[in-house]
């Protein structure tokens, strides 16, 4: 019979020591849903920059993973689109921070890509466009596509609904997003739940996020946004 592996379960604080200046940090959500708010807040308070944001946007200036943006802790965004936090454009036409924008079907196929072991992906997106700056274009039956390359992270925070003590995790609703697919792409994944329940207890036809892909649970804070989700 195989060994049952029980995940750490940390504090919001312990589980942020791992990320050190200078590492690449994606964090799921989209807009509100979805986000790791426990965590965010106490990757702000540890004062952690140098980092590389990947994440579907920023999020507010006073929400989220935004706040790491408007705190100066972030050197460089690859997103989808950031047009709800200003601080993001602002710090980027200042040249304090470097952006990168990708449409967001191509955004979440090339974390797919890192986290199944890909090459990369071939996309007819952005072709004849500035996404095409700086890009190999290949021509495949007469047709043109661009070559995008994977995005992996040295960690990933991601917020799921309920974790068991193996850290197989199962999702709410739309905060599902992007969460499950970042999960694979990261070299050090922390999860932030509801609840952890014991092994057994989670229907395994709900488990969408298997625990060999999580190094570490925390349990959610009762801040106002964590409430929300």
């Amino acid at each position: 019979m195989a060994k049952k592996v029980i995940k750490p379960v940390l504090s919001a604080a312990e589980a942020v020591k791992f990320i050190k200046p200078g590492m690449s940090v994606m964090v799921g959500g989209f807009n509100y849903g979805g986000i790791p708010y426990t965590l965010i807040e106490a990757l702000v308070e540890a004062g952690v920059d140098d980092l590389t944001l990947i994440s579907n946007d920023t999020a507010y200036e006073d929400v989220g993973h935004g706040k790491l943006v408007a705190n100066g802790q972030v050197k460089k965004v690859i997103a989808s689109h950031v047009g709800l936090n200003k601080r993001t454009g602002q710090l980027a036409m200042e040249g304090k921070l470097e952006l990168v924008l990708y449409p967001q079907g191509t955004f979440v196929e090339c974390i797919r890509a890192a986290g199944f072991g890909l090459g990369g992906i071939l996309t007819p997106t952005g072709v004849g466009t500035v996404v095409e700056e700086g890009k190999q274009v290949m021509d495949i039956n007469g047709m043109k596509y661009l070559l995008e390359l994977p995005l992996r992270a040295d960690v990933a925070l991601i917020r799921a609904y309920k974790a068991d003590r193996m850290g197989n995790l199962t999702y709410f609703g739309t905060n599902r997003n992007f969460n499950p697919i970042m999960a694979t792409a990261a070299d050090y994944v922390i999860a932030e739940v509801d609840s952890i329940v014991p092994i057994g207890e989670l229907d395994p036809n709900e488990i969408v996020t298997p625990g060999i892909l999580i190094d570490a649970l925390v349990v959610k804070g009762d801040n106002y946004y964590a409430n929300r989700t």
